[in-house]
């Protein structure tokens, strides 16, 4: 037990690599400090539980698939699409296999499950937790491109068209209409 807690810890650090890389594809469209793969995947899991709320299915488990959508990227980065065009990473399932090797059975099974139906979209929640990866990408590139970065709009329109759900697509609709920052002019006003 005590091998199988220390190769949790080892997870639990590998983990906390996620808040210090940076999601490449922003790089190649100039950002200059773009956002963590953990921002990323915080967004992505609030995101989920909306989308899933709305599509009558379990909001918790839509966040908790999100939760674990990117962590492979601890070993295999996060590669710009164009780069996967030439690079053939191993798939998400076999990452988590190799990173949960040796930790406790029931932290392996939990995490291993997640991402075996989040990379099967086998449910609601794993759908909407695609969603709203790629929703949450449309809406950091809007928020990129109103900080006058003005190469994101393949990463909204391949967004877009990824989005699966009627829930996603609406709220796609809604983030494209608005400005980051009209929420606040509603509160402010009082609205």
């Amino acid at each position: 037990m005590a091998e199988e807690l220390s190769r949790l810890a080892g997870l639990l650090y590998e983990i906390g690599l996620l808040k210090r890389y940076k999601r490449t594809g922003w790089l190649v469209a100039g950002v200059r400090d773009p956002e963590s793969i953990a921002d990323h995947s915080f967004r992505v899991a609030v995101i989920a539980s909306v989308i899933t709320a709305l599509e009558g299915g379990n909001p918790e488990r839509a966040a908790f698939l999100s939760l674990f959508h990117d962590t492979q990227e601890t070993r295999v980065t996060d590669i710009p699409y164009i780069d996967k065009r030439y690079l053939k990473a191993a798939p998400n399932e076999e990452v988590t296999a190799d990173q949960v090797r040796g930790i406790p059975e029931p932290v392996a099974e939990m995490m291993g499950g997640a991402v075996g139906e989040y990379e099967e979209k086998s449910t609601l929640e794993a759908v909407c937790a695609r969603d709203a990866d790629k929703l949450e990408c449309l809406i950091q590139a809007v928020e990129y491109r109103e900080q006058g970065h003005q190469n994101v709009q393949p990463w909204i329109d391949s967004s877009l068209a990824a989005l699966r759900t009627a829930s996603a697509k609406r709220l796609a609709d809604e983030v494209l209409s608005t400005g980051s920052l009209e929420w606040m002019t509603q509160v402010l006003n009082g609205d």
